[in-house]
C-alpha cells in the first residue's frame, strides 16, 4: 500500500512538473520564485472554495510564473483578458501552450474556470 502511494505522490508531482514546462518569457526571468510566490500569497482567493481551487490546480504555475504562466494579479494577464473570454476559456479547456488541458482542475466547470480566471487577471 505506502508502495503505491509513493508512487501515485511521484506520478502526481511529475505531471504537475510538466504542466508547468515551457520557457519563462522575459518580463518574468528576473523575478526570483519567492518573491512571486510571497506576491501571490497575499492575493488569495477571500471564496473558500475558489481559494481551494486556485491553490490545488493553477497556484504551482500562476502563482510563480513557471513555465511563462501569467502570474496572479500582474499586468501580464491584460494582453490575455484583451482576447476575451471566450478565447480564455478554449484555452483553459483544451490546453494552450505548457498549459494542459483543463488546467490541472479536472473537476472545473466553466463557472469556475471564469472565476479563477477573472481572480488571477485581477478582477476580484
Amino acid at each position: 500500500m505506502t508502495k503505491l502511494l509513493s508512487t501515485v505522490l511521484i506520478s502526481s508531482f511529475a505531471l504537475m512538473l510538466a504542466a508547468c514546462s515551457g520557457e519563462a518569457p522575459e518580463q518574468t526571468q528576473g523575478a526570483t520564485p519567492a518573491s512571486s510566490m510571497s506576491a501571490s500569497k497575499k492575493s488569495m482567493p477571500e471564496d473558500p472554495d475558489l481559494k481551494a481551487r486556485y491553490v490545488q490546480s493553477c497556484f504551482s504555475c500562476h502563482g510563480t510564473g513557471a513555465g511563462g504562466a501569467p502570474r496572479t494579479g500582474t499586468s501580464e494577464w491584460d494582453s490575455r483578458m484583451a482576447k476575451g473570454m471566450d478565447t480564455l476559456l478554449d484555452n483553459t479547456i483544451n490546453g494552450y501552450k505548457g498549459m494542459p488541458p483543463l488546467g490541472m482542475c479536472m473537476d472545473c466547470g466553466e463557472e469556475e474556470f471564469e472565476a479563477l480566471i477573472r481572480f488571477m487577471a485581477g478582477e476580484q
